[in-house]
């Protein structure tokens, strides 16, 4: 896709900063930092979304995205790490090719992800948790 600007930094048309590169996937810094040692995780194939991944997709990504996050405990020693993923515009997805967030996290760092908790009952749980079994493995919508 020449319109994808991860495709292009895959493909080698657009500099990166890589930090881990294997058959599957492209680690890099993001270049918008949020903290030092913030990392991006992209599938090298395009794949719009979570949605899209193939499960081998899906293990390779976040196989390297451990792997990623482990050297980034050891080289920064942050006092946590955020792993963030969006998955269309209303999720806050500005990037439409899969990718991960390796966010390390000290006390006080500005960056916060809050969302409002509805505590629904338990009926209602059970009630959602039945619908998402009742498609699981059915076809895309």
């Amino acid at each position: 896709m020449t319109d994808c600007v991860f495709c292009r930094i895959v493909a080698g048309q657009i500099p990166a900063t890589v930090v881990h590169e294997d058959e599957h996937t492209l680690a890099f810094m993001d270049i918008g930092q949020v903290n030092p040692g913030h990392v991006l995780v992209a599938l090298k194939a395009h794949a719009e979304s979570l949605f899209a991944l193939e499960e081998a997709q899906a293990a390779a990504v976040f196989r390297a995205a451990a792997r990623v996050a482990r050297g980034i405990r050891a080289a920064f020693e942050p006092q946590g790490l955020s792993v963030y993923q969006a998955n269309g515009k209303p999720a806050g997805q500005t990037v439409f090719h899969f990718h991960i967030h390796l966010v390390p996290r000290h006390d006080g760092d500005g960056m916060n992800l809050t969302w409002p908790v509805k505590n629904p009952p338990r009926e209602k749980l059970e009630d959602y948790a039945a619908r998402i079994r009742a498609r699981l493995g059915a076809a895309p919508l």
